[in-house]
């Protein structure tokens, strides 16, 4: 599997635990950055792993901002995202199970290191349910379209 990991500079300290926590998962990680402390903003990050994903070039993504909510918020624009902010193991389980969600968001600031390595542990390893589960996502897809094709 091949992961696709962006953060702004609220978000870069978590992100390189995740990168370590990921690379002993043997995944896969395409950094696409920050690569400092710098400030910068997060759309040009978030954009560039929600690229990878919408694209299907690459299959999962995670973002992490100072809260979450910022690169929720990018992330969500792209076709074919399922991006979910999740802060608890709860809602990372959930967000596979049920949502299928494809990028994972977390806050920088909000969680710690030990309970942002067991999410992402969580998140990774819990299949999406499918069922009539799978109906809702048709239905998250058909709006998709519809916005597509009447710009609406």
């Amino acid at each position: 599997m091949k992961v696709a990991l962006g953060s702004d500079h609220a978000g870069y300290g978590l992100k390189e635990v995740i990168k370590e926590v990921l690379k002993d998962l043997q995944v896969d990680v395409v950094d696409c950055g920050t690569d400092s402390l710098e400030s910068v903003d997060y759309p040009d990050f978030g954009g560039k792993v929600s690229g990878l994903v919408s694209s299907g070039e690459i299959e999962k993504g995670i973002l992490i901002c100072g809260t979450g909510l910022g690169m929720s918020m990018v992330a969500n624009k792209f076709p074919h995202v399922r991006a979910a902010l999740c802060n608890d193991l709860f809602c990372a389980k959930m967000s596979r199970m049920h949502n299928d969600a494809n990028i994972l968001v977390m806050g920088g600031r909000i969680i710690g290191r030990d309970l942002a390595a067991e999410i992402v542990k969580v998140w990774l390893a819990t299949p999406f349910e499918g069922s009539r589960h799978l109906q809702r996502i048709n239905k998250i897809q058909k709006i998709e379209e519809d916005i597509n094709i009447h710009g609406n």
